[in-house]
């Protein structure tokens, strides 16, 4: 199962090796990468088309469903899975409202105001994975924070099924977030045609969404070639499990193999306080493994994964710090100890009773995070990442008998002097 190492013996070297993942060393997926974007850039509507023929085996008519069609596969679905997909947008909507908050008016000096207001980004794409999972809940993740913050266009990227369509449960996301329209395009080409737009498919200000590395490389390229940004780099998923003898080795295997289930390009790391725990795991992984339906998915993605024995939980948490894993899992009675150490990780799930995926859908929290080790400089999306800060100031005839001089002296000694007389003009 997995592959063991000690945290003592390992080399820098050896630790930096462990710790990269998902690499291009040989620019293979930057190039294959580049000639979507190009495509779709030149040649609109007639690419995306011919694209999902030949990766979604799906002929289109047409590039997108309106109203009537999202309507008529939201009521394919359940009341029971209706129930559950409206509790889990009623939590993550919950969650998100509190994080809309105005700042108060700041006197820098008597007569000099300063403030920052909140404005909304006025055109997202959101990119939902297709492939060999369906992600309603990646939908709920991105619709909801783009909904409180105001957002005046929403538009949705997601490959289509076999029959052309999508499915129920994506469908009935869209209604709940009051979105009419869904594009149906998949991978590197989705996040080009939103980034330069199409006939069909408009021209966004952000791109938002997971995906496989195509779509991550494909979302780094296009906001160095357009007038766009992007959310973050979110590539494969990954989890990062710190266990110690009072963890459950079933639970353990459990979170590890629910991030190996996303695909074969997925990492699940197990760092524990003894050989003894992980052998315990590696147990129930085969246990485990029986009855799992994308067990094949999830076997690929552990021969990518790892385990690694530490002394202590603060070792473990050197090596997570390192790491900075997308989701962490605190598998231990002590968690609380050690919340303030950690500085690097996308989202944390504390205690024997908090596994990932309750965050993945339904806690509140958001699921769209930091990985490869993004986790050191980025963090998962918010309401925040749809919303822009203007800076306001205003200065009242006292203010400027206050400011005028340190401005006039400051610009002097740069040698800008319209920039003083600005000010010298005002007395």
């Amino acid at each position: 199962m997995l592959k063991q190492y000690s945290y003592k013996s390992l080399t820098t070297a050896e630790v930096d090796r462990l710790i990269a993942r998902n690499t291009d060393a040989n620019n293979a997926i930057q190039d294959a990468v580049l000639q979507i974007i190009n495509d779709v850039r030149q040649r609109g509507d007639e690419s995306l088309k011919e694209l999902a023929l030949k990766f979604d085996k799906v002929e289109l008519q047409h590039l997108y469903l309106g109203k009537e069609d999202i309507e008529a596969l939201a009521m394919t679905i359940t009341r029971d899975q209706q129930r559950a997909l409206e509790i889990a947008f009623q939590n993550i909507h919950k969650f998100h409202s509190s994080q809309l908050r105005k700042e108060r008016v700041v006197e820098t000096m008597p007569g000099v105001q300063c403030w920052r207001e909140v404005r909304p980004i006025e055109k997202v794409g959101l990119y939902i994975p297709g492939g060999s999972a369906v992600l309603p809940s990646t939908l709920l993740m991105l619709g909801v924070p783009a909904r409180i913050a105001g957002c005046k266009e929403i538009v949705v990227c997601s490959p289509p099924q076999q029959t052309g369509k999508i499915n129920g449960f994506v469908a009935y996301c869209l209604q709940l977030l009051k979105i009419e329209k869904i594009y149906l395009v998949g991978g590197a080409q989705a996040v080009a045609s939103m980034a330069f737009g199409t006939a069909t498919v408009p021209k966004v200000d952000k791109i938002f969404g997971p995906g496989n590395q195509f779509v991550t490389k494909a979302k780094s390229i296009v906001q160095g070639m357009g007038n766009v940004s992007i959310d973050m780099p979110a590539g494969p998923s990954e989890v990062l499990v710190i266990a110690d003898h009072t963890a459950q080795p079933a639970f353990v295997a459990a979170d590890l193999l629910a991030q190996a289930e996303h695909g074969p390009d997925s990492q699940a790391v197990l760092v524990a306080t003894s050989s003894d725990i992980i052998q315990r795991v590696n147990e129930e992984l085969v246990k485990q493994l029986e009855v799992l339906p994308r067990a094949e998915m999830a076997k690929m993605a552990l021969k990518n994964s790892y385990a690694i024995t530490v002394s202590d939980l603060h070792e473990a948490l050197d090596f997570s710090n390192q790491y900075a894993p997308e989701h962490l899992i605190l598998e231990t009675d002590e968690w609380k100890s050690l919340v303030s150490r950690i500085s690097n990780a996308g989202s944390v799930f504390l205690g024997h009773l908090t596994p990932e995926s309750a965050g993945d859908y339904a806690s509140g929290t958001n699921h769209t995070l930091p990985t490869s080790g993004y986790a050191r400089s980025y963090s998962g999306v918010s309401v925040d990442s749809f919303v822009k800060k203007v800076t306001f100031q205003h200065i009242t005839s006292e203010g400027l008998l206050q400011i005028g001089s340190i401005v006039e002296t400051l610009a002097e000694l740069e040698g800008l002097h319209a920039h003083k007389n600005a000010i010298s003009i005002r007395k």
